[in-house]
């Protein structure tokens, strides 16, 4: 009873450690809960982790100041591909704005 208890919590707190992109609590929230036997599978320690490989080209360009026009003719994809991949990549990184990615391309890279 003791060990399902402590399993519910800590899983409660590691979802909610992730959701406020609190990494390293959240890490070791996972390995307590792995120690009451639960397998929980480890999610992404970075936000830029979950980025697809052509996201991260994306990212990368458009955080080095590249515009969309540009960015799809060095990758030889459409504008709307440039797009959407740019929208992922914001809704991933929680970020809204080119600003914001160039300034964490700046600090952490893609």
């Amino acid at each position: 009873m003791l060990v399902r208890d402590a399993r519910q919590q800590l899983g409660e707190a590691y979802e909610l450690l992730l959701s406020v992109r609190r990494f390293s609590f959240a890490e070791r929230a996972r390995r307590e809960l792995s120690a009451t036997g639960d397998h929980t599978r480890r999610r992404f320690e970075r936000p830029v982790d979950m980025l697809t490989p052509q996201e991260r080209e994306v990212a990368q360009l458009v955080g080095e100041g590249a515009s969309n026009p540009e960015v799809a003719d060095r990758l030889f994809i459409s504008r709307r591909t440039v797009e959407y991949h740019l929208s992922n990549v914001y809704a991933k990184l929680g970020i809204s704005s080119r600003t914001e990615l160039a300034i964490r391309v700046a600090e952490e890279g893609v």
